[in-house]
């Protein structure tokens, strides 16, 4: 069993360098646009090589993690621009495609030598069923861009290799399963073995996903099915649980966990989960609820995560990222501690 943190690492000393060191740089479609062709060119491929040098970085840290904690997030920062015209080009050119090669495999080898399990999240703009053709086309670009960073890694071809992923939300709910399905065909091959949906909040509740259960893998998202359900903290027995394994098709899944704002939700015990309908009658809204805590403060909650631990990988959602990951594996090192030997 793994849980990990995503795309950016926080420095448990505070250092602004180190934090540097680790994590990705990224520049805009505007900026860009200011630039000639040269700078272009000049700018995307610094970015590139930092941002290779800083993924490298990272998978080390997570291998030298304990095996508990060595589930990572790419961010999809990683190349600026490459599915886009105005920095595409770029990534075609020969020298680059060869130092991309080289580096990012000698980082997957990594990853896979450490048991490193690694995954992709592409922004809410991804709308797989949207019925927007040039939304769709931007959205499929953006996946195929997402498959070649793991393609380059050695975690690509075939499905789900390693547990690799590349998670998306269900998209815009006026375009229904069916848009769904019908934008997961233009993918490649490849993408599709790569995808997998989450459950959200709103749009895509994990009832509504279920159906594209014999097509995609699904992601169970543990604090977006708590809000959309109204208060429901889902069981490991519960039986749409053995659906979503069932999805994964013998690959371990993986799910992600996250807390309300310990600031709005304070004063609150930190060994009771949150409730859901007294903290609506308190005027928290919905809404509020969603935002991600800093830090994995609900004990309640880490023993529900322990609990789910038996089927599932977790990732963590939380600002303060690998620290929040350090809070949910020192509570399942003493919840273990204490359970009585088998």
């Amino acid at each position: 069993m793994r849980i990990g943190f995503c795309c950016k690492v926080v420095s448990p000393t505070g250092s602004a360098e180190w934090e540097k060191r680790l994590n990705m740089r990224t520049t805009t479609l505007a900026a860009l646009r200011r630039l000639d062709r040269s700078e272009v060119r000049t700018k995307l491929t610094a970015i590139a090589e930092h941002n290779m040098a800083a993924l490298g970085r990272q998978v080390e840290f997570v291998a030298a993690r304990p095996p508990l904690e060595r589930c990572l997030r790419i961010s999809s920062d990683m190349f600026p621009a490459y599915s886009h015209p105005l920095g595409s080009w770029v990534y075609k050119e020969r020298s680059l495609v060869g130092r991309m090669e080289t580096v990012m495999a000698g980082i997957g080898h990594t990853a896979r030598t450490h048991g490193v399990r690694l995954s992709l999240h592409p922004g809410q703009f991804c709308v797989l069923n949207s019925g927007s053709p040039e939304t769709m086309a931007n959205s499929v670009a953006e996946l195929e861009y997402h498959t070649d960073i793991l393609r380059f890694l050695g975690h690509a071809g075939g499905w789900h290799p390693l547990g690799a992923h590349i998670n998306i939300h269900g998209g815009s709910r006026s375009g229904g399963i069916e848009g769904f399905r019908r934008g997961l065909a233009l993918l490649s091959q490849e993408a599709r073995d790569l995808l997998t949906v989450e459950n959200d909040e709103v749009s895509f509740g994990l009832d509504d996903l279920l159906p594209l259960a014999e097509e995609v893998p699904i992601v169970l998202d543990i604090h977006h099915h708590w809000i959309r359900s109204g208060g429901e903290y889902i069981s490991p027995d519960d039986p749409r649980v053995e659906r979503v394994k069932a999805s994964w098709r013998g690959v371990r899944p993986v799910a992600h966990i996250s807390v309300s704002r310990e600031d709005l939700l304070a004063p609150h015990s930190p060994i009771v989960r949150p409730d859901f309908l007294a903290l609506l009658a308190r005027g928290i809204t919905p809404r509020d609820l969603r935002g991600h805590s800093d830090r994995m403060w609900n004990d309640g909650i880490n023993e529900l995560v322990l609990a789910h631990l038996v089927w599932a990988d977790f990732e963590v959602e939380a600002k303060k990222k690998n620290l929040a990951v350090d809070d949910l594996a020192q509570h399942i090192g003493r919840s273990l501690a204490k359970a009585p030997a088998a």
